[in-house]
């Protein structure tokens, strides 16, 4: 089971609001063509990019809302993808807006504790506040990229989603692996990350472990198969598998190809 994460449901609703806006500001920028392809998903539009996402935020919002308590395909919910016109920065710019607005609205008078279905065994309002934050986190990160604009995030929010991810992985590689995470399995195999530009306080160092039993995680300096060391954001966006770890911004200690296997095979499933 993942957890609630150690921010705070205000903090991961000030996240949110900080980043739609920061997502916004992609939109409205000088030269942004809405039809680029963004490279870190190139099935993607930045266009399209931006709709999914705010799709994703006004699924979570109706989810958190409506106090829903089994799955429901977001297909089957009759949000909409966006503005009817495409291509008109004004228009998706607005509805962004309004997306965070309901969101965030709805995650503060629901607080942390109200029971809502959730997809990584954390059943509470409280899930879709972490989730969220991170949801957007990494695809501001496509977004910037693929505008060619610099990418920043709060070195908390950085931390947490690592720790997110992780215990993602860990959940579905332990509750429904598929085939590729079922190769993750094995003995005496490990990965450390280590972001070496936070606050000490940060502890922004994992610990990994490939095992007969699964996947296992902890945060802590320790002596790994391999170990991939760099700026926080730069750790973050490789493990995500938005930096390529040849970019000349990583160190690469050890077996690197564990660190490749990793990539290859972690996945939400």
């Amino acid at each position: 089971m993942t957890s609630l994460g150690v921010l705070g449901h205000d903090r991961y609703c000030d996240a949110i609001e900080v980043q739609v806006r920061q997502l916004r500001d992609v939109v409205t920028s000088d030269g942004v063509e809405l039809s680029a392809t963004v490279p870190t998903c190139p099935a993607w539009s930045l266009e399209q990019l931006l709709r999914h996402t705010g799709g994703a935020l006004r699924w979570a919002e109706l989810l958190v809302r409506k106090r829903v308590q089994e799955y429901t395909p977001d297909g089957n919910i009759p949000l909409g993808q966006g503005p009817e016109a495409e291509g008109d920065p004004a228009a998706l710019d607005a509805w962004l807006a309004e997306t965070g607005e309901m969101l965030v609205g709805t995650l503060r008078e629901a607080g942390p504790d109200v029971k809502v279905w959730g997809w990584a065994g954390v059943l509470t309002s409280g899930f879709w506040a972490r989730r969220m934050t991170h949801e957007l986190a990494i695809h501001r990160a496509d977004a910037t990229l693929a505008a060619g604009l610099p990418y920043e995030v709060d070195p908390d929010v950085a931390v947490d989603a690592i720790d997110e991810w992780l215990g993602i992985v860990e959940f579905v590689q332990r509750t429904q692996p598929h085939d590729a995470a079922k190769e993750l399995r094995g003995p005496g195999r490990s990965i450390h990350l280590h972001a070496t530009d936070p606050p000490p306080e940060l502890n922004a160092e994992w610990v990994v472990e490939l095992t007969e039993e699964g996947v296992a995680w902890r945060r802590g300096h320790e002596k790994a198969t391999v170990a991939l060391r760099g700026p926080l954001t730069d750790v973050l966006l490789a493990f995500y598998r938005r930096l390529p770890l040849d970019a000349g911004r990583l160190e690469v200690l050890g077996e690197r190809e564990l660190l490749d296997f990793w990539l290859e095979r972690a996945t939400f499933g």
